[in-house]
């Protein structure tokens, strides 16, 4: 039957170029965190928690070629602070937001707690990730000013005297995880959203002025090189991407780049030898409208650029607030809104703020929110779990995107869409690969005939509506992607 004219009409055409010649930042990981559900998941039966497992870090492909899971490269785990031993009594309300410490009220260690967490970094490093980060939301509850992992009124919840302390503990920590999990952690990451107040009792956190994190990092610093540990810290977590390199409002709080890695600063500890010189921002309330979210990443991606040698993670997001009107954080969405949304801020932070990592933040979620990878019943001992595809979305990156990949640059030309193709491109070596967001209602054929792409041996992979990283071999130098859907190209290049 012949194609009808309006039927031509919605195919829209677009041609992509790549330059492999013109560079620009290093991939070093995609990640997720085990907060806060995977200290009961951890523990439910074998099947369930194996399958789940499967979907975040398999590398393996399914009998029609299509990947098993979406393969991600570094882990997050959430070193607790002991809110969960205090019960009701610590404050925080909800008890899947608290979290167990591998110190106990006298003083000794019980490398049994935090089962859960510890079945699914085994369950990663089984499955291949090769890198793993510890991070703390809050001290111990014993070394805190208050006793409790949530401060009180936005004042620092521990006191100098108690940062030795703390660093032994961190540097405990490395050891008898390492020792009994038979896990290293590459990095520490101290100290998370220090320009929060952290006061309300919804969850383990510390606020921290930049002068409190340096001193307590310098203390770090000395226990780990004494102590022979080879994690190395990495700061600052803040809360979004302007306080790396604004003053923004937070007094004591804002240009973290600066103040933490130019040498002069006051606050300077990029010389430290156990620090990494990596700065960390999570991508919270600066991603709505695009033209101020592009326009910050360029101020970020410039103020990194003048550091030399530092380079830039996004190491935590979801969806929150209602991001100017676009798409709002309350409730669950299993489909594509939420997953081209993110699909948009991973292509922005990486293609615009020049990200070397892009994290995600909760692995499993329980909760009727746009947080999750995958959603679970909110049962301590067993319950279903549900996929979304926000899980396949960050998969189209971080299955094919491996570390040591390097950005290439890569223009589009495309007439008549209502909203851009977001396209990036990845080599290393000869294996090339390119992300196309399409979040328009209508298909789009991309031409490949720019592309030094080997004959023969290109591969697509679909996450749509009704696709979940589905393979599809190409043999044309012309691609269809389909409506509202993310598609990743791999293949070869020809020299």
């Amino acid at each position: 039957m012949a194609m009808t004219s309006s039927a031509i009409a919605q195919t829209k055409e677009a041609k992509i170029s790549i330059d492999p010649g013109k560079t620009y930042q290093a991939i070093s990981n995609f990640s997720a965190s085990d907060a806060w559900a995977c200290q009961f998941v951890g523990n439910w039966p074998d099947a369930k928690r194996n399958a789940i497992a499967d979907l975040l870090f398999s590398t393996q492909n399914k009998a029609d070629g299509s990947p098993k899971g979406i393969g991600l490269n570094m882990w997050r785990f959430n070193i607790g602070a002991g809110s969960t031993e205090q019960g009701s009594e610590g404050g925080i309300r909800d008890e899947w937001h608290r979290a167990e410490s591998f110190y106990n009220a006298d003083g000794f260690y019980n490398w049994q707690k935090q089962a859960g967490q510890l079945w699914f970094l085994k369950a990663a490093k089984e499955r291949g990730v090769k890198e793993f980060l510890g991070f703390t939301n809050s001290p111990p509850v014993k070394f805190t000013i208050n006793g409790r992992a949530f401060a009180d009124k936005g004042k620092v919840n521990i006191a100098p005297e108690k940062y030795i302390d703390f660093a032994t503990y961190l540097a405990d920590v490395v050891k008898g995880v390492e020792k009994t999990a038979k896990i290293k952690f590459n990095y520490i990451s101290p100290f998370n959203e220090p320009q929060w107040d952290w006061s309300d009792n919804k969850q383990e956190g510390s606020p921290y002025t930049n002068a409190e994190i340096a001193g307590a990092v310098k203390v770090m610093d000395k226990v780990f090189t004494n102590r022979k540990i080879k994690s190395k810290l990495i700061i600052a977590e803040a809360g979004q991407i302007n306080y790396l390199y604004t003053k923004s409002n937070k007094p004591g709080k804002g240009m973290q780049i600066a103040d933490f890695f130019r040498l002069g600063s006051a606050n300077y500890i990029g010389n430290l030898p156990t620090v990494a010189h990596t700065v960390t921002a999570h991508s919270y309330f600066t991603t709505s409208p695009l033209a101020s979210s592009i326009k910050m990443r360029k101020a970020l991606a410039d103020s990194v650029a003048a550091i030399k040698g530092l380079d830039f993670w996004q190491s935590e997001y979801c969806i929150l607030g209602d991001n100017a009107g676009e798409i709002n954080g309350n409730k669950r969405d299993l489909g594509m809104d939420a997953a081209l949304y993110m699909a948009s801020v991973i292509h922005t932070d990486l293609a615009v703020a020049n990200a070397s990592a892009w994290q995600w933040w909760l692995a499993i979620s329980a909760y009727d929110y746009k947080d999750g990878l995958i959603y679970v019943d909110k049962n301590k001992t067993d319950g279903n779990f549900y996929t979304s595809k926000m899980l396949w979305v960050l998969g189209n990156y971080s299955r094919f995107i491996k570390p040591g990949s390097v950005r290439v640059d890569v223009s589009v030309l495309a007439d008549g869409l209502a909203k851009p193709l977001m396209v990036s491109a990845y080599k290393k070596g000869r294996e090339l690969v390119i992300v196309v967001v399409n979040q328009n209602t209508e298909e789009v054929n991309i031409d490949l005939a720019d592309v030094p792409f080997k004959a023969g041996q290109l591969s697509s992979y679909v996450t749509s509506q009704i696709d979940e990283l589905k393979l599809n071999n190409v043999n044309s130098a012309k691609v269809n992607i389909p409506k509202r859907a993310v598609v990743t190209l791999t293949g070869k290049l020809t020299n």
